[in-house]
């Protein structure tokens, strides 16, 4: 009886490559379950052990039992039938408020709380899981997320563009990075922003000590080129209702410059503006902000307008949102308390 390990795929099979690994030349020879439990964190022996008898575990493109020595220079691959979980998209019967569609593109308005696509921790429930059980054979990003263009953070609401076919993911795209599209937000941040209109410049890249953050950096080699024009709409005294224009699209673009000069965005946990950073110390002050934040749980930020060429007409495109409902009521009680309330802004 052969002792070759053959598995049992169709061969309609596509595999999928979730683990690299390359043996250190020094490496002495170790089992193979031994070598990957010490590459891969959380794995467990009997994981791996299951990973080998499936013929999931492959030494320079062979799969191999789990009694494999590994020996230095080795190629280790785990493969199987299914893409990466952040990459994996199964299709969810999720809701969609669609804004417009053609036969190549839609405009969706994302409401707050729903993530744009997989990942760490967030594997179901997002826009991408809705997009494909709503739609078939989306053409794939460059990060294999079907029919993004761009995305938003899950706790802003507003409006995204989708591609259903593979010239206008690849026009639209370059639009994006030719800055050429038009994106607008509607913002509420603390303090008085005492310009009516500016531009705030400054790399971004992640905070040195919290990498969750994004963080202005004034050395040109550090991070990437971030421009956000901004224009003070409507003045409430501890706080202002803000526009900012993205000329660049990066990570947490808005919430870092605006932080960066002083004007975190309302109840943005992330940033610190989840506490009172502009006030009075009276306790009903206190109480009307906690009020303010259990109207609207999340960073006042909306992606209110959106505006493009269109890839195939060449039409230039606009659309908007009104602002969603959690965010307004927060809006009209700061506008409601800076009428009946004298509000001395703190100068420094």
């Amino acid at each position: 009886m052969s002792t070759d390990f053959t598995p049992e795929l169709d061969p309609e099979d596509e595999l999928f490559e979730h683990h690299r690994f390359v043996v250190a030349k020094g490496q002495a020879l170790l089992r193979i379950d031994k070598y990957l439990m010490s590459q891969i964190a959380n794995a467990t022996r009997n994981k791996i052990q299951q990973a080998a008898t499936n013929g999931d575990i492959y030494v320079n493109d062979i799969p191999v039992k789990s009694n494999y020595r590994v020996k230095p220079l080795d190629v280790v691959t785990i493969m199987l039938t299914h893409p990466p979980f952040e990459n994996r998209v199964d299709p969810e019967n999720i809701p969609l408020d669609i804004v417009y569609e053609d036969d190549v593109l839609l405009i969706v308005n994302k409401p707050p709380g729903l993530v744009v696509h997989p990942g760490h921790g967030n594997y179901t429930g997002t826009l991408v899981n809705a997009l494909a059980y709503h739609f078939e054979n989306l053409p794939l990003n460059s990060s294999n997320r079907p029919g993004l263009v761009h995305r938003i953070d899950k706790d802003t609401s507003g409006l995204l563009v989708i591609a259903k076919t593979e010239a206008a993911l690849s026009h639209l795209a370059k639009q994006f990075e030719a800055k050429t599209s038009e994106r607008e937000y509607v913002a509420l941040v603390w303090g008085n922003v005492k310009e009516d209109a500016g531009t705030i410049e400054g790399n971004l890249a992640r905070h040195l000590k919290d990498r969750m953050q994004m963080a202005v950096f004034a050395d040109p080699e550090i991070g990437k080129p971030a421009i956000t024009h901004y224009k003070v709409i409507e003045r409430f005294g501890y706080v202002t209702l803000v526009s900012c224009i993205l000329e660049t699209g990066r990570t947490h673009q808005i919430r870092a410059h605006m932080k960066y000069i002083g004007h975190t965005l309302f109840n943005d946990e992330r940033y610190g503006g989840h506490q009172i950073l502009k006030g009075t110390t009276f306790t009903k002050y206190k109480q009307f902000v906690e009020n303010c934040f259990k109207a609207l749980p999340r960073q006042a930020l909306h992606a209110k307008t959106l505006g493009f060429e269109h890839p195939v007409s060449g039409e230039m495109m606009r659309f908007d949102t009104e602002i969603p409902n959690d965010m307004q009521e927060a809006i009209d009680k700061w506008r409601n308390y800076s009428k009946s309330h004298t509000v001395e802004e703190d100068e420094e």
